[in-house]
């Protein structure tokens, strides 16, 4: 799995997930172009790989157009920026609500919509991997909206797979259980409420960041060339139970 010479735009890079695929990736020979948020986590990642560093706010509509269509071409895409809040269903506000879909789903949709367009004008076929979430088939308590937003990015994944595999361009997921991040901590500090999730899982451990980024990187290479419109669980075995 290496990728020597080509680019890789990965959004949501600055952090958590993101971060760990864009270390991977260049490790393996590829040329990140990171998108993310914050301008003080793409300097800090600058120093730790070669980058062409996209400060956006994805939430923003045209802020996410503009980034997206001046950032290609690139040859292959991660869609990872994410972001959630803990919300009782009945306390769950449409703002935050609209928040999370436009991060979570939203974002996603614009930034493959530009990748697809130039991979199918220039003819050379492509590969995305949309980062969801396990949270697309269980629902957890307080994510609502989370929820919501990592299945309808599956539910979308599959559709531009069925439309964009005749352009040569594969799509999928990666559908990761809790991951240890930044994001995750916020929502699963607690025992409590951790402690029944880990007793479902056979390994007895939630997910680390390197993992999932070492399964986009297979999605991402030749290995994985005739796999597309499929959700890759990585649950440590929690829906076996």
């Amino acid at each position: 799995m290496t990728f020597s010479g080509k680019s890789v735009l990965v959004t949501g890079a600055g952090k958590g997930i993101g971060r760990a695929i864009a270390v991977a990736l260049a490790r393996r020979g590829a040329h990140v172009v990171a998108m993310t948020r914050s301008d003080q986590d793409l300097e800090t990642l600058a120093k730790e790989i070669e980058i062409t560093p996209v400060q956006v706010d994805l939430a923003n509509v045209e802020a996410a157009n503009f980034a997206a269509k001046n950032a290609m071409p690139v040859d292959l895409l991660v869609n990872c920026a994410g972001t959630t809040a803990l919300d009782a269903f009945v306390d769950l506000k449409v703002e935050t609500y609209d928040n999370i879909m436009a991060v979570n789903a939203r974002a996603p949709m614009i930034v493959a919509q530009h990748y697809a367009r130039s991979c199918i004008a220039r003819g050379t076929g492509g590969a995305i991997v949309n980062v969801s979430s396990i949270s697309s088939f269980v629902g957890f308590s307080e994510h609502t909206a989370y929820c919501a937003s990592k299945g309808a990015l599956d539910a979308m994944s599959r559709v531009m797979a069925n439309e964009l595999g005749p352009h040569g361009i594969r799509v999928n997921t990666v559908n990761p259980i809790v991951t240890l991040t930044p994001m995750a901590q916020k929502a699963w500090s607690d025992p409590e409420k951790s402690g029944p999730v880990l007793s479902r899982i056979p390994l007895g451990r939630f997910v680390e960041p390197e993992e999932v980024a070492n399964t986009v990187a297979f999605l991402l290479s030749d290995e994985a060339g005739a796999i597309t419109g499929e959700s890759i669980v990585i649950d440590g075995g929690f829906r076996a139970r």
